[in-house]
Order: structure tokens, then C-alpha cells, then sequence
């Protein structure tokens, strides 16, 4: 809805879309959204909601939007065909102002849905202001359901949105910067097409357990030569670095949460930060004070 906004128009019935192949004019209403998600046996299912950059400076119009999602959530809950064996999840909206923020997680909390979404972030808004927004949302909701926190990517607003109390997240980043020849690796982003690489014998990521960068046993032992040689010519390339990057990212989660169980979480987030940036003076300020606010200290050795 964001993506398309200049060719959709959003009413109380629903969310009128012009075609972008042919202008065909077309109607998603949450009743519609819902079967369609019933139809295809979705195990998560989104409501409907009303979303607008967090960076709109309309007050008026983010509101209107925070309230329709919640009316478009009762409608959302009231055509749910399956609720025995499909979890429909609300989104909380509200941009960047948290009275709006909590006033929709009250609405939201109180229909009792199978999962909870934070949605509406990733909009271009400062990440101490992403921050804020979801530690003010985790704070209201409820312990033992999961918390989904919209479009978030990154592995630094991964790991630092689960120590603010977010337990899932989706982005299409890791695939879209497969496709500019880029990989994800547990010392940052390697530029892959730049010509350093072009006779490199090595794997994409040293150590890294994903089907391209293992020799043998099911492996595919890929060096960033080859994936140099292709990213330009072949979309193989983009194929390859994919896998590793979506690996990547399912491995990271596995870690953090390998350490949560460990309660070691504060030791992980620091060796996450030190791989990447070698000297503490360039550790991400939002990142550092985001992290100081829960009891994490990134600077010093120990955590309060």
C-alpha cells in the first residue's frame, strides 16, 4: 500500500488499487485480504491496516489511520474462517508518536489475537526514533505472544530490536542486495562485483554453514571469484548469494536466541558489534544508547 500509494486510494470500505500493468481498477477490502490468506492455508496471517510513512508530518491522517486499523482488524477477525489452524496477527500503528503508539496497542491487545505486529517502521524515520517506537510497543504487550516488528532487516536492527523485546521480524534486504552482488557476513556487507574479488579462491564467508560456502557433503564449495565472474552476466550469482544471505540471517536469529536461553545475550551482542567494528568508536550511536536503555552496555566489558 505504501509502495503503490500514488496508484491506490484508501477508503473505510478498503484500499482502491489502479493495475500498474493496466489501470484495472481493483478493491481490497479485509474481508477479501482474509480469503484470500484463508484460501492459500497462510500459517501467519496479516490483518488489513490503514499504514503511512512514519515520516508523514500529518497528524491528522496517522491518526485516521491508526483507528481504521483497528476497525478494519474487527472486520479482519470477524471473516477469519480458520482460527483454529491459521494465526491472524493485528498491527499496531500510530508512526512516531507513542500516545498513539499505546493507544493502539490497548485496542489491539484487547482483541486478543494469536500475535501482535508492529507495523508502519522502516519508513526512512531516525533509528533513535525506530527505537523508541518499538521498545514503547514491547513494554504493552503481552509476554507469551510473539512480537512482530514489520520490515526490519538489518542484522544491527535485528539484534538490537530483540533486546527491546521483538521476537520476529521479515525484510526484503537480505534478497534485493543479493541481487547488487552484495553478501551479509558476520563482519558486514562484502561487495562482491567489486574486482578485488575477481580471483579470490575463497568462500563467500569464512566458516559460513550455508549450501554455497560448505566444500562436500551437499555443498557447493562457491568461491567469490565465481560469483564475481557471474554477478554481472548471469543471474546465478544473485542465486548463489541468496541463499547465503538468507542463511546468514536465520543462522543470526538462531544465535540470538541460542544465547537468550543461555542468557547470554549481552556477551553476543557485544562480539555481534565487535566483528563488525573493529574499534568501539564507530559502534552506531542509536545502537549503543538503544542498547544502554535495557541494561546493555556495549562500551565497556560488562553489562549492568
Amino acid at each position: 500500500m505504501v509502495s503503490l500509494l500514488t496508484l491506490a486510494n484508501i477508503t473505510e470500505a478498503g484500499v482502491k488499487f489502479l493495475s500498474p500493468h493496466d489501470g484495472t481498477p481493483m478493491l481490497l477490502t479485509p474481508e477479501h485480504s482474509i480469503s484470500l490468506q484463508n484460501t492459500i492455508g497462510s500459517d501467519i496471517m496479516m490483518q488489513l491496516d490503514d499504514v503511512l510513512v512514519t515520516t508523514s508530518p500529518d497528524h491528522k491522517r496517522m491518526r485516521e489511520a491508526m483507528e481504521r486499523s483497528i476497525r478494519w482488524l474487527d472486520r479482519c477477525i470477524a471473516a477469519h474462517k480458520n482460527p483454529d489452524s491459521q494465526n491472524l496477527f493485528c498491527i499496531i500503528q500510530g508512526g512516531l508518536d507513542t500516545e498513539m503508539r499505546k493507544e493502539c496497542c490497548k485496542e489491539m491487545v484487547a482483541r486478543d489475537t494469536p500475535g501482535i505486529a508492529i507495523g508502519g517502521l522502516s519508513g526512512g524515520e531516525a533509528k533513535d526514533d525506530f527505537c523508541r517506537v518499538v521498545r514503547t510497543c514491547t513494554e504493552l504487550l503481552p509476554e507469551l505472544k510473539p512480537r512482530y516488528v514489520m520490515g526490519i532487516g538489518y542484522p544491527e536492527d535485528l539484534v538490537v530490536s530483540v533486546a527491546l523485546g521483538a521476537d520476529m521480524f521479515d525484510c526484503v534486504w537480505p534478497t534485493r542486495t543479493a541481487r547488487f552482488g552484495s553478501a551479509i557476513t558476520k563482519h558486514g556487507i562484502i561487495k562482491i562485483k567489486s574486482y578485488e574479488y575477481a580471483n579470490d579462491s575463497g568462500p563467500i564467508e569464512e566458516g559460513c554453514g550455508c549450501a554455497c560456502c560448505k566444500k562436500g557433503e551437499g555443498g557447493l564449495g562457491i568461491t567469490r571469484a565465481f560469483v564475481h565472474h557471474n554477478v554481472g552476466k548471469e543471474t546465478v550469482a544473485a542465486h548463489l548469494l541468496t541463499i547465503h544471505n538468507v542463511w546468514y540471517q536465520l543462522n543470526l536469529m538462531r544465535e540470538a536466541r541460542d544465547a537468550i536461553i543461555a542468557d547470554e545475550y549481552p556477551a553476543f551482542l557485544r562480539k555481534f558489534f565487535a566483528n563488525i567494528y573493529p574499534n568501539k568508536a564507530d559502534y552506531p550511536k542509536w545502537a549503543v544508547d538503544a542498547l544502554r536503555e535495557v541494561g546493555v552496555d556495549l562500551v565497556s566489558d560488562t553489562s549492568i
